[in-house]
């Protein structure tokens, strides 16, 4: 049994760790912070969290957190790095679900997020958490740099051919829709309801947070740099991303449906559907599963790869968990058993 510490525990990804860890027999949930919301009984926020989670909000405090084994931030950007080193000096374990530890180059990370980064001498120790990719490095972290939304839909589908030396990487592209609460658990005018239904619309073409992170990733599996055209939109629905990917292939004759098969064969959580299915975010509705599809429309050369998550579970939370049962020693899946909602 670990002791477990929850730093923003009330936006969208703090309640799905809540949601989560709650049931996660291996954890004890011992503090999860607000300071707006200081006193306030969590389920009195979280009504479905009743019978759960019998603690309140608390302010901010470091001798709380320094008491438990491992700490989540589900924080904006720029609030863990503030805190992490004093985690580690003490021997407490972090997963941080915002950006702050995912890009390697602190250049890069300044330009994208539009300040310092307040500890660069810990990037290069940060684990990129997408298990898929570097579980044996996660099992040996101290600090676990949770991958974005965007970034886990979009790399399981390109990696395998990737990986495999298939495609023409200077010419990808992935077409990626989300739901609103990617945007978080705030009041603004863009994702109010009046704003969202009934609507559609691409944002962020010039550039988004999470080029940088895809592109990294990407390229490490490529062995150098990539060319990528990432485009995201805003869709009207609550949960879910959709990304369509697209690549040249210079080999028609390989068999891609076995390459995805065998790529994530012994992934708990990465279902490669048969071939000429068509995935839909409903099936992974509050699952921590990624499902792909892959395709090579009219025998051409151009490959579409379709990959759906729910960017709250396995695209935040669940991939959070995950991680955290991989850095001690859980059964990968404990905690992450649950079924997609349908309808």
């Amino acid at each position: 049994m670990i002791n477990v510490g929850i730093v923003g525990g009330t936006g969208y990804t703090g309640v799905e760790l809540l949601r989560l860890l709650a049931q996660h027999p291996q954890v004890r949930i011992k503090v999860i912070t607000s300071r707006g919301d200081a006193g306030l009984p969590v389920a009195s926020m979280f009504p479905n969290l009743r019978g759960h989670v019998d603690l309140a909000f608390s302010a901010p405090d470091l001798d709380s957190l320094l008491a438990c084994d491992v700490v989540f931030f589900a924080t904006p950007n720029g609030i863990a790095m503030q805190q992490v080193p004093a985690l580690l000096a003490a021997g407490v374990k972090v997963i941080d679900l915002a950006a702050d530890f995912r890009l390697k180059d602190e250049h890069t990370w300044a330009q994208w997020y539009g300040m310092p980064h307040a500890c660069p001498e810990l990037l290069a120790e940060a684990v990129y958490g997408l298990p898929e990719v570097n579980r044996d490095a996660v099992r040996q972290a101290r600090l676990v740099a949770n991958p974005g939304c965007y970034p886990t839909a979009v790399q399981l589908g390109f990696l395998p051919l990737i990986k495999a030396g298939l495609c023409d990487t200077q010419s990808l592209i992935a077409d990626v829709k989300s739901g609103v609460s990617g945007a978080g658990r705030k009041a603004e005018v863009h994702s109010l309801l009046c704003e969202t239904s009934e609507s559609f619309k691409a944002y962020g073409v010039p550039g988004h947070r999470h080029l940088p992170e895809i592109r990294q990733g990407l390229a490490q599996a490529n062995g150098a740099p990539v060319g990528l055209t990432f485009v995201p939109h805003l869709t009207p629905m609550i949960r879910g991303i959709h990304a369509t990917l697209y690549a040249r292939v210079n080999d028609t004759s390989v068999d891609l449906q076995a390459l995805y098969e065998a790529a994530y064969a012994d992934e708990p959580f990465v279902d490669v559907m048969p071939q000429g299915s068509h995935p839909e975010t409903r099936s992974v509705k509050g699952a921590n599963t990624c499902r792909l599809s892959v395709f090579r429309p009219q025998g051409g050369d151009t490959v579409v790869i379709l990959s759906v998550i729910d960017n709250l579970v396995k695209g935040a939370a669940g991939q959070a968990v995950q991680n955290m049962n991989i850095v001690f020693g859980f059964d990968e899946s404990e905690g992450l058993r649950h079924i997609g909602l349908l309808p």
